[in-house]
């Protein structure tokens, strides 16, 4: 089984280890170095986008170095190796951002001109939305160093994933941001579990969570609709209630001064055609132009 080095992948990954130890199986861990844990000067969007924490670990999958390998659901790439799996979906934890500071300051009582840390387009956009009088400045690194920078007095708040805070069992202090402004992206809270077709994938299919499935497969279509990248701002959230799925989804403008959304419900059992169609709503809302102006504009900073 391959991993990051990370606590937080670390901590993903023993997951997925136990669920399948539970099973009978036994695993070996070989932790892998990848470009973005190398390269932690510049912000995600300029340093290859989307898949920058998958790429080697995929190509070790490939040259059948690894059998399976567990990732944060929203690092991976819409468009994958035809010959590798997400062949489970670990229960998904909560999808929502959260705004950490040292006082656990709300958003709204935030001071004027304060100093908001992400690594995040889309939580920059939503930010820069809601509260357009702040100062949106890049923060790099993992969980810890996040953090540590943020205790260092280097920024007044600093927006992460409660999924990881959880996980790792810190008691920072925060105020949860509310989803319906603050539209979670695609995956956010999911780990899965790829594996190499065959065996491993049979084996792998024994921890699968279907309703976290369901969701999560929801906002990966929305997501190749729109051509989805770390220079994106855009945002897709899919919850499972009885036997139909609210999916709200959304296309930001850099300085998220414009947007366009859908939210709609879609039957479980036929929840990628009711995510397609949504998608296609998006689409001719404004959504792909929005996403590829954005690529347009990050290309010529």
């Amino acid at each position: 089984m391959g991993s990051r080095g990370s606590p937080l992948a670390l901590r993903q990954t023993e997951t997925a280890i136990s669920l399948l130890g539970e099973r009978g199986v036994e695993t070996e861990l070989l932790i892998v170095k990848t470009k973005g844990d190398h390269v932690l000067d510049l912000p995600l969007h300029r340093v290859s986008g989307r898949g920058l924490f998958v790429r080697e670990i995929d190509d070790l999958m490939l040259a059948g170095e690894i059998d399976v390998a567990v990732h944060s659901m929203k690092d991976l790439p819409s468009k994958r190796p035809k010959s590798l799996v997400i062949a489970a979906v670990l229960p998904r934890d909560s999808p929502f951002d959260v705004l950490v500071s040292d006082d656990g300051v709300s958003l709204e009582d935030l001071e004027r001109g304060a100093v908001v840390g992400t690594c995040s387009m889309r939580r920059a956009s939503q930010l820069r939305r809601a509260r357009p009088d702040l100062v949106i400045e890049s923060l790099r690194g993992n969980l810890e160093t996040r953090l540590r920078k943020l205790g260092e007095g280097k920024y007044r708040a600093i927006v992460l994933a409660e999924a990881g805070i959880e996980r790792m069992g810190y008691r920072p202090r925060y105020s949860v941001l509310d989803p319906e402004r603050f539209v979670p992206s695609a995956n956010q809270g999911a780990i899965a579990v790829v594996a190499t077709r065959g065996r491993a994938e049979e084996i792998v299919r024994e921890i699968d969570h279907l309703s976290t499935r369901l969701e999560a497969e929801c906002e990966r279509v929305i997501l190749e609709a729109i051509g989805g990248s770390c220079v994106v701002p855009m945002a897709a959230f899919a919850r499972l209630k009885g036997d139909e799925l609210r999916v709200l989804a959304e296309v930001l403008s850099l300085d998220g001064s414009r947007f366009v959304r859908v939210d709609g419900r879609v039957p479980a059992e036929d929840h990628l055609n009711g995510a397609k169609k949504l998608s296609r709503e998006l689409v001719a809302k404004g959504g792909r132009s929005l996403a590829e102006e954005a690529v347009r504009e990050v290309e010529t900073v």
